[in-house]
């Protein structure tokens, strides 16, 4: 082993002792850098990112000691040489693509308060201008990479480049909606980072958005509390109500309907809801704003029972779930005490023949 260290220091030129100091650096920064670059990513994508960095730097150090003991002793067609160049631009084009996401999204994202402090999102111009930057930088890689390979006449390259052509052209399928469709929702600002939505799959589904990528988006289900994958083209298709953009300064206007029989007079109908809506009001857990007071309507006199209908504003919506829940327990505990039925009443009598003899 010290043989084969005394025979590639002997060999190795200047050039590649830059190469091999850079790369010892770029090694110990390695994570420190991942965490600059990608700092709205999860922990488990960041330690993908730290170890491609890794590995594309220990292949590029394997590469150079190849050369300094192998290549140099013989005639092996710059085999080594050309192997370190190559891996080289790999790494040169990983970083200047994660380094440009950062920029852009620094100059063009738009900035949330969570939870777990300041996050920057993508936007539809930050998303777009990172697309375009990184099929530039990856069309520059690929370019380097035929030319360094010993494809130097037009045919050879024009071969290469139409084979990868190709390849991405039967597989757009696959990716070019999902691309498109994700650039569309960022455009609409409707599918922002930290909003929550409601869409019909077929039911009714609460969800806030966490991260909107280029092929999927990942939503957060506030009822049950875990995490939703859905690719951009397939959340294009649903109907997409988004609760965190209000028609009007007076916040998100909730809806709930009970249906009542027609025996029950109007008045303390009424009374029960304005008196539930107190006691929710009163309780420093809701998210109700009670400036704005309660709507009670009737919109349906049905068959058997008349459709009430109460309406009231919201001033937070990631309360939302939370304040439905109180005020449909409190308009039913209310309801025993006006001695008010809110099941549908029974307006017809089924009765059995007796069995024949």
């Amino acid at each position: 082993m010290s043989d084969l260290l005394t025979i590639a220091v002997a060999r190795l030129s200047a050039y590649h002792y830059l190469v091999i100091a850079v790369n010892i650096l770029l090694l110990v920064v390695a994570r420190p850098l991942v965490n600059v670059l990608g700092s709205n990513n999860s922990a488990r994508q960041m330690d993908f990112q730290v170890n491609v960095l890794r590995g594309l730097n220990l292949a590029i150090l394997t590469a150079v000691f190849y050369f300094g003991v192998y290549e140099a002793a013989q005639d092996s067609g710059g085999l080594g040489l050309k192997l370190l160049s190559i891996l080289i631009v790999f790494y040169l084009a990983y970083l200047a693509s994660s380094n440009t996401s950062y920029l852009m999204r620094r100059r063009y994202g738009k900035v949330n308060s969570t939870a777990d402090g300041i996050q920057i999102s993508d936007t539809y111009h930050s998303r777009m201008l990172t697309l375009v930057a990184s099929t530039f930088i990856s069309i520059v890689a690929l370019i380097t990479i035929i030319r360094i390979a010993g494809f130097s006449s037009l045919l050879e390259a024009g071969g290469v480049i139409g084979f990868v052509g190709v390849f991405l052209a039967l597989t757009q399928a696959a990716w070019a909606p999902d691309i498109i469709s994700g650039l569309i929702l960022l455009n609409s600002d409707m599918v922002s980072e930290g909003d929550l939505i409601e869409i019909a799959i077929p039911e009714p589904f609460l969800a806030r958005v966490f991260k909107t990528k280029i092929f999927h988006t990942v939503l957060i289900d506030i009822v049950n509390n875990h995490r939703v994958m859905i690719s951009n083209s397939k959340l294009r298709d649903y109907p997409i109500h988004s609760l965190s953009k209000f028609a009007s300064a007076r916040g998100l206007r909730e809806r709930l309907i009970f249906k009542i029989g027609y025996d029950t007079e109007s008045d303390r109908v009424k009374k029960m809801f304005t008196q539930a809506f107190a006691t929710v009001c009163a309780n420093t857990n809701s998210s109700l704003d009670e400036t704005h007071a309660l709507e009670i309507r009737v919109i349906e006199a049905g068959d058997h029972a008349v459709e009430w209908a109460i309406f009231y504003y919201i001033k937070e919506v990631q309360g939302l779930v939370a304040t439905r829940h109180m005020m449909i327990e409190t308009i039913l505990g209310t309801s025993h005490e006006y001695g008010i039925s809110l099941a549908t009443p029974q307006t017809h009598v089924v009765t059995q023949n007796a069995p024949s003899n």
